[in-house]
Protein backbone atom coordinates (compact mmCIF):
# COMPACT_ATOMS: atom_id res chain seq x y z
CA UNK A 1 0.00 0.00 0.00
CA UNK A 2 1.21 3.44 -1.32
CA UNK A 3 2.09 6.22 1.73
CA UNK A 4 -0.26 8.42 -0.13
CA UNK A 5 -3.49 5.64 0.62
CA UNK A 6 -2.55 5.19 3.71
CA UNK A 7 -2.50 8.98 4.50
CA UNK A 8 -6.10 8.81 3.33
CA UNK A 9 -7.28 5.90 5.27
CA UNK A 10 -5.36 7.45 8.63
CA UNK A 11 -7.42 10.81 8.01
CA UNK A 12 -10.54 8.82 7.47
CA UNK A 13 -9.71 7.00 10.76
CA UNK A 14 -9.01 10.29 12.62
CA UNK A 15 -12.02 11.97 11.12
CA UNK A 16 -14.44 8.76 12.13
CA UNK A 17 -13.11 9.06 16.20
CA UNK A 18 -14.11 12.90 16.08
CA UNK A 19 -17.22 12.57 14.81
CA UNK A 20 -17.64 9.91 17.03
CA UNK A 21 -17.32 12.65 19.85
CA UNK A 22 -20.61 13.76 19.13
CA UNK A 23 -22.09 10.31 20.74
CA UNK A 24 -22.69 10.09 24.16
CA UNK A 25 -21.42 6.38 25.68
CA UNK A 26 -19.54 5.51 22.30
CA UNK A 27 -17.05 8.68 23.06
CA UNK A 28 -15.68 7.00 26.17
CA UNK A 29 -14.55 4.44 24.28
CA UNK A 30 -13.04 5.79 21.07
CA UNK A 31 -11.52 8.44 22.86
CA UNK A 32 -8.75 6.07 24.14
CA UNK A 33 -7.58 5.74 20.87
CA UNK A 34 -7.81 9.68 19.05
CA UNK A 35 -3.87 9.74 19.28
CA UNK A 36 -3.69 6.86 17.30
CA UNK A 37 -4.01 8.45 13.56
CA UNK A 38 -2.24 11.45 14.67
CA UNK A 39 1.04 9.82 15.33
CA UNK A 40 0.86 7.56 12.01
CA UNK A 41 0.53 9.90 10.48
CA UNK A 42 3.35 12.21 12.00
CA UNK A 43 5.75 9.25 11.43
CA UNK A 44 4.90 8.40 7.92
CA UNK A 45 4.40 11.76 6.28
CA UNK A 46 6.05 15.47 6.08
CA UNK A 47 5.66 17.95 8.40
CA UNK A 48 3.84 19.84 5.88
CA UNK A 49 1.61 17.22 5.02
CA UNK A 50 0.87 15.93 8.32
CA UNK A 51 -0.36 18.91 8.99
CA UNK A 52 -2.52 19.47 5.72
CA UNK A 53 -4.73 16.07 6.71
CA UNK A 54 -4.55 17.05 10.41
CA UNK A 55 -6.43 20.39 9.42
CA UNK A 56 -8.90 19.23 6.78
CA UNK A 57 -10.26 17.03 9.60
CA UNK A 58 -10.58 19.22 11.90
CA UNK A 59 -12.47 21.76 9.18
CA UNK A 60 -14.69 18.63 7.97
CA UNK A 61 -15.15 17.82 11.58
CA UNK A 62 -16.44 21.02 12.60
CA UNK A 63 -18.64 21.65 9.65
CA UNK A 64 -20.30 18.04 10.75
CA UNK A 65 -20.45 17.97 14.56
CA UNK A 66 -19.27 21.47 15.65
CA UNK A 67 -16.50 22.72 18.04
CA UNK A 68 -15.93 20.43 19.86
CA UNK A 69 -14.22 17.53 17.90
CA UNK A 70 -11.43 20.16 16.57
CA UNK A 71 -10.94 21.07 20.20
CA UNK A 72 -10.46 18.04 21.21
CA UNK A 73 -8.85 16.78 18.31
CA UNK A 74 -6.21 20.05 19.60
CA UNK A 75 -6.29 18.65 23.16
CA UNK A 76 -4.28 15.20 22.12
CA UNK A 77 -2.19 16.88 19.15
CA UNK A 78 1.05 17.75 21.18
CA UNK A 79 1.30 14.16 23.19
CA UNK A 80 1.08 12.81 20.00
CA UNK A 81 3.32 14.61 18.07
CA UNK A 82 5.55 14.30 20.91
CA UNK A 83 5.43 10.05 20.72
CA UNK A 84 5.61 9.99 17.10
CA UNK A 85 8.94 12.17 17.29
CA UNK A 86 10.87 9.93 19.51
CA UNK A 87 9.48 6.29 17.35
CA UNK A 88 10.99 8.09 14.65
CA UNK A 89 14.14 8.68 16.75
CA UNK A 90 14.03 5.13 17.36
CA UNK A 91 13.74 5.72 21.13
CA UNK A 92 13.43 2.96 23.62
CA UNK A 93 10.09 2.17 23.86
CA UNK A 94 10.20 2.64 27.53
CA UNK A 95 10.86 6.30 26.63
CA UNK A 96 8.47 7.07 24.40
CA UNK A 97 5.79 6.12 26.88
CA UNK A 98 7.22 7.93 29.57
CA UNK A 99 7.19 10.93 27.43
CA UNK A 100 3.36 10.26 26.63
CA UNK A 101 2.02 9.81 30.03
CA UNK A 102 4.02 12.76 31.17
CA UNK A 103 2.83 15.07 28.23
CA UNK A 104 -0.78 14.15 28.22
CA UNK A 105 -0.24 14.49 32.43
CA UNK A 106 1.10 18.02 31.62
CA UNK A 107 -1.40 19.06 29.03
CA UNK A 108 -4.39 17.97 31.14
CA UNK A 109 -2.84 20.12 34.19
CA UNK A 110 -2.65 23.04 32.09
CA UNK A 111 -6.59 22.53 31.00
CA UNK A 112 -7.20 22.75 34.37
CA UNK A 113 -5.44 26.10 35.37
CA UNK A 114 -6.69 27.63 32.21
CA UNK A 115 -10.36 26.89 32.97
CA UNK A 116 -9.57 28.48 36.62
CA UNK A 117 -7.43 31.20 35.05
CA UNK A 118 -9.97 32.22 31.80
CA UNK A 119 -13.12 31.04 33.12
CA UNK A 120 -12.75 31.28 36.81
CA UNK A 121 -14.19 27.29 36.78
CA UNK A 122 -12.35 25.47 38.72
CA UNK A 123 -13.27 21.89 37.68
CA UNK A 124 -11.94 20.06 40.45
CA UNK A 125 -14.73 22.57 42.62
CA UNK A 126 -17.07 21.49 40.18
CA UNK A 127 -16.74 17.73 40.74
CA UNK A 128 -17.59 18.35 44.62
CA UNK A 129 -20.34 20.35 43.99
CA UNK A 130 -21.88 17.66 41.53
CA UNK A 131 -21.20 15.02 44.04
CA UNK A 132 -22.80 17.15 46.94
CA UNK A 133 -26.04 17.81 44.60
CA UNK A 134 -26.12 14.07 43.97
CA UNK A 135 -25.86 12.72 46.94
CA UNK A 136 -28.54 15.74 48.43
CA UNK A 137 -31.22 14.58 45.78
CA UNK A 138 -30.43 11.11 46.25
CA UNK A 139 -31.27 11.23 50.04
CA UNK A 140 -34.37 13.78 49.34
CA UNK A 141 -35.75 10.49 46.96
CA UNK A 142 -35.05 7.72 49.92
CA UNK A 143 -31.89 6.08 48.09
CA UNK A 144 -29.22 6.86 50.62
CA UNK A 145 -29.17 4.68 53.89
CA UNK A 146 -31.00 6.86 56.73
CA UNK A 147 -27.33 6.91 58.95
CA UNK A 148 -25.95 8.83 55.57
CA UNK A 149 -25.26 12.67 56.98
CA UNK A 150 -24.13 15.94 55.23
CA UNK A 151 -19.93 14.59 57.32
CA UNK A 152 -20.34 11.53 55.23
CA UNK A 153 -20.84 13.50 51.70
CA UNK A 154 -18.01 15.92 52.86
CA UNK A 155 -15.82 13.02 53.45
CA UNK A 156 -16.32 11.15 50.04
CA UNK A 157 -15.86 14.57 48.35
CA UNK A 158 -12.57 15.38 50.23
CA UNK A 159 -11.73 11.42 48.69
CA UNK A 160 -12.66 12.15 45.28
CA UNK A 161 -10.67 15.69 44.87
CA UNK A 162 -8.14 14.41 46.78
CA UNK A 163 -7.48 11.56 44.11
CA UNK A 164 -7.86 13.41 40.93
CA UNK A 165 -3.92 13.52 40.87
CA UNK A 166 -4.14 9.43 40.37
CA UNK A 167 -6.90 9.52 38.04
CA UNK A 168 -5.26 11.60 35.64
CA UNK A 169 -1.71 9.61 35.67
CA UNK A 170 -3.74 6.14 35.36
CA UNK A 171 -5.74 8.00 32.18
CA UNK A 172 -2.37 9.63 30.95
CA UNK A 173 -0.93 5.63 31.38
CA UNK A 174 -4.12 4.12 29.60
CA UNK A 175 -4.18 6.36 26.58
CA UNK A 176 -0.45 6.43 26.11
CA UNK A 177 -0.01 2.51 26.07
CA UNK A 178 -2.83 2.14 24.07
CA UNK A 179 -1.28 4.62 21.29
CA UNK A 180 1.76 3.35 21.22
CA UNK A 181 0.31 -0.17 21.06
CA UNK A 182 -1.59 0.46 18.42
CA UNK A 183 0.67 2.74 16.71
CA UNK A 184 3.72 0.27 16.62
CA UNK A 185 1.49 -2.54 15.18
CA UNK A 186 0.20 0.10 12.54
CA UNK A 187 3.73 1.48 11.23
CA UNK A 188 5.11 -2.02 11.34
CA UNK A 189 2.87 -3.15 8.40
CA UNK A 190 4.05 0.19 7.32
CA UNK A 191 7.39 -1.26 6.58
CA UNK A 192 8.69 0.65 9.44
CA UNK A 193 11.31 -0.66 12.12
CA UNK A 194 9.51 -0.04 15.27
CA UNK A 195 11.58 -1.02 18.84
CA UNK A 196 9.54 -3.12 20.44
CA UNK A 197 8.36 -3.15 24.40
CA UNK A 198 9.42 -6.14 26.77
CA UNK A 199 7.55 -9.07 26.41
CA UNK A 200 4.75 -9.82 29.21
CA UNK A 201 7.01 -12.54 30.68
CA UNK A 202 10.08 -9.94 30.90
CA UNK A 203 8.48 -7.40 33.30
CA UNK A 204 10.09 -6.99 36.66
CA UNK A 205 10.05 -4.02 38.72
CA UNK A 206 13.11 -2.80 40.53
CA UNK A 207 13.15 -4.28 44.19
CA UNK A 208 13.68 -0.95 46.25
CA UNK A 209 9.50 -0.80 45.00
CA UNK A 210 8.72 -3.04 47.73
CA UNK A 211 10.16 -0.48 50.21
CA UNK A 212 8.54 2.41 48.72
CA UNK A 213 5.25 0.73 49.03
CA UNK A 214 5.65 -0.53 52.69
CA UNK A 215 6.58 2.84 53.90
CA UNK A 216 3.50 3.99 51.70
CA UNK A 217 1.10 1.78 53.26
CA UNK A 218 2.77 1.94 57.11
CA UNK A 219 2.24 5.48 57.07
CA UNK A 220 -0.82 6.10 55.28
CA UNK A 221 -2.05 3.87 58.59
CA UNK A 222 -0.55 6.21 60.87
CA UNK A 223 -0.63 10.06 59.55
CA UNK A 224 -4.30 11.32 60.20
CA UNK A 225 -5.98 11.44 56.56
CA UNK A 226 -6.59 15.19 55.95
CA UNK A 227 -5.16 18.12 53.61
CA UNK A 228 -1.59 18.26 54.10
CA UNK A 229 0.68 17.50 51.71
CA UNK A 230 1.65 14.28 53.35
CA UNK A 231 -1.81 12.55 53.29
CA UNK A 232 -2.79 13.31 49.53
CA UNK A 233 0.43 12.51 48.54
CA UNK A 234 0.18 8.87 50.18
CA UNK A 235 -4.00 9.19 49.24
CA UNK A 236 -2.40 9.14 45.66
CA UNK A 237 1.06 6.90 45.92
CA UNK A 238 -0.21 3.48 47.62
CA UNK A 239 -2.64 3.21 44.91
CA UNK A 240 -0.01 3.82 42.00
CA UNK A 241 2.05 1.09 43.65
CA UNK A 242 -0.98 -0.83 43.88
CA UNK A 243 -1.28 -0.87 40.29
CA UNK A 244 2.33 -1.17 39.66
CA UNK A 245 2.77 -4.61 41.46
CA UNK A 246 -1.32 -5.51 40.10
CA UNK A 247 0.73 -5.76 36.45
CA UNK A 248 3.81 -7.09 37.98
CA UNK A 249 1.26 -9.81 38.90
CA UNK A 250 0.28 -10.44 35.48
CA UNK A 251 3.72 -10.24 34.30
CA UNK A 252 4.51 -13.09 37.03
CA UNK A 253 1.98 -15.17 35.44
CA UNK A 254 3.09 -14.76 31.97
CA UNK A 255 6.20 -16.01 33.27
CA UNK A 256 5.20 -19.15 34.22
CA UNK A 257 3.09 -19.66 31.07
CA UNK A 258 5.83 -18.92 28.94
CA UNK A 259 8.16 -21.60 30.96
CA UNK A 260 5.54 -24.19 31.02
CA UNK A 261 4.16 -23.34 27.27
CA UNK A 262 0.54 -22.90 27.91
CA UNK A 263 -1.64 -21.62 25.73
CA UNK A 264 -1.41 -17.58 25.31
CA UNK A 265 -5.34 -17.68 26.67
CA UNK A 266 -4.10 -18.94 30.15
CA UNK A 267 -2.30 -16.30 31.16
CA UNK A 268 -5.19 -13.44 29.71
CA UNK A 269 -7.96 -15.05 31.93
CA UNK A 270 -5.74 -15.06 34.78
CA UNK A 271 -4.80 -11.30 34.00
CA UNK A 272 -8.68 -10.43 34.32
CA UNK A 273 -9.02 -12.39 37.33
CA UNK A 274 -5.90 -9.89 38.90
CA UNK A 275 -7.76 -6.56 37.69
CA UNK A 276 -10.99 -7.94 39.71
CA UNK A 277 -9.66 -8.85 42.36
CA UNK A 278 -6.88 -6.09 43.77
CA UNK A 279 -5.30 -8.44 47.07
CA UNK A 280 -3.88 -11.14 43.72
CA UNK A 281 -1.45 -8.04 43.18
CA UNK A 282 0.41 -9.69 46.93
CA UNK A 283 1.84 -12.08 44.25
CA UNK A 284 3.54 -9.58 42.51
CA UNK A 285 5.09 -8.07 45.94
CA UNK A 286 6.44 -11.27 46.59
CA UNK A 287 7.95 -11.26 42.83
CA UNK A 288 9.62 -8.47 43.34
CA UNK A 289 10.77 -9.41 46.54
CA UNK A 290 12.06 -12.39 45.88
CA UNK A 291 13.49 -14.74 43.42
CA UNK A 292 10.52 -17.12 42.88
CA UNK A 293 10.55 -17.29 39.31
CA UNK A 294 13.61 -19.87 39.78
CA UNK A 295 11.19 -22.38 40.89
CA UNK A 296 9.23 -22.16 37.97
CA UNK A 297 12.67 -22.17 35.42
CA UNK A 298 13.33 -24.56 32.41
CA UNK A 299 15.41 -27.66 33.49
Amino acid sequence: MNTGKQSLIWSAVLLVLMLSMAVPGLNMLTVVFMMVPYVVLYATRSRGAFALHVVLVWIIAYLLVGAIAPILGLFFLVPSIIMAHMINKQSPPGRVLVSGILSLLGIMLLELLLFNLIFGVSLINELGTTVRETTDSLMKEGLLPETWSADLTDSMVTLMTQSVPVALMTISFVYAAVTQYFSRMALKKSGLTIPAMPKAHEWKLPRIMVLYYLVSLVLSMVIVADNSFLSIALLNLVPLLRMAFMLQTIGFFFYIAHQRGWPKAVPIIISVFVLLIPPISLIGVLDTAFPIRKAFEKR
